[in-house]
């Protein structure tokens, strides 16, 4: 009998033993179990700044924590080799506890919580609620850093645990999300849902000839100042990776002139990989 995973709009179908598109749930004794609870391929003290979030605690330091799996498939992913994997790479086994209580030690260098970032934490979802919980039971500070695909209820049960959240928004057409096995409304509502409970940034990473056009940017913010002209917009440069390597870097110019456009609608906008 196969069972449906809730966490995101894939609605995995899982008989026994099979693992969703994310490589990182599956369904293991009648459930729909996280495969990467605690499994870490990545663990650094970074600053706040890196997430990127530029409005909240800065010149701070967040210990960042990735593991494996991603629910989308961006062929310009910047760290394909986690988000791709099915728990085939060497991991760390850390408990929410042992996680905190690191983080809690780190505190005499400036930190100031968990950011849960790399691959897409959500996919790990009980992992990132746990941990969330113990840490603001230890007076910490909760980052993430996310894709925006995950269906309403689980974020909106999440979302008090959570202190600052960078999601990314690739784009604002809904050829390109599906290219990329996503979808865009989700995101939307994600983002809409979040910005009233916590402190939200918004990162848009700038292709060359898929979502570069002023038009497109246009839409992005103002649709995004509907939403609070406040919230901070991280426009990035692209550069060739994983499965893009057909096509240049963003010219730095396209990149300041799409910032400038979405100045027009936001209050708060930065360019980032320039």
């Amino acid at each position: 009998m196969s069972l449906y995973c809730e966490l995101c709009f894939h609605r995995c179908a899982l008989a026994e033993g099979q693992t969703g598109l994310c490589r990182a749930r599956g369904n293991r004794g009648g459930r729909i179990v996280p495969l990467n609870y605690g499994k870490l391929t990545a663990l650094a003290l970074d600053p706040v700044e890196k997430k990127p979030l530029r409005h909240f605690h800065p010149g701070s330091l967040v210990l960042s924590v990735g593991s494996f799996g991603c629910n989308l498939r961006c062929p310009f992913c910047q760290n394909a080799a986690i988000a791709t994997s099915g728990g085939d790479l060497p991991t760390r086994d850390c408990s929410p506890a042992e996680l905190v209580a690191q983080a809690v030690r780190l505190r005499s260098r400036g930190n100031i919580g968990l950011a849960y970032t790399y691959n897409e934490p959500l996919v790990g979802y009980e992992y990132v609620r746990d941990c969330a919980k113990l840490a603001h039971e230890a007076g910490l500070v909760n980052v993430l850093v996310t894709n925006g695909t995950i269906a309403p209820g689980p974020w909106q049960d999440l979302l008090p645990l959570l202190d600052g959240i960078n999601i990314d928004l690739k784009g604002f057409h809904d050829r390109w999300y599906r290219s990329l096995g996503g979808d865009l409304e989700t995101v939307k509502t994600a983002i809409t849902l979040a910005a009233p409970v916590c402190h939200v940034e918004v990162t848009t990473l700038i292709i060359p000839g898929e979502n570069d056009s002023p038009d497109e940017m246009i839409a992005l913010a103002r649709w995004l100042a509907s939403v609070d002209p406040k919230i901070p917009l991280h426009v990035s440069r692209f550069f060739p990776c994983h499965h893009m390597t057909d096509r240049p870097p963003t010219p730095v110019a396209t990149v300041y002139a799409l910032a400038q456009t979405a100045r027009r609608f936001l209050r708060h906008v930065y360019t980032g990989n320039c």
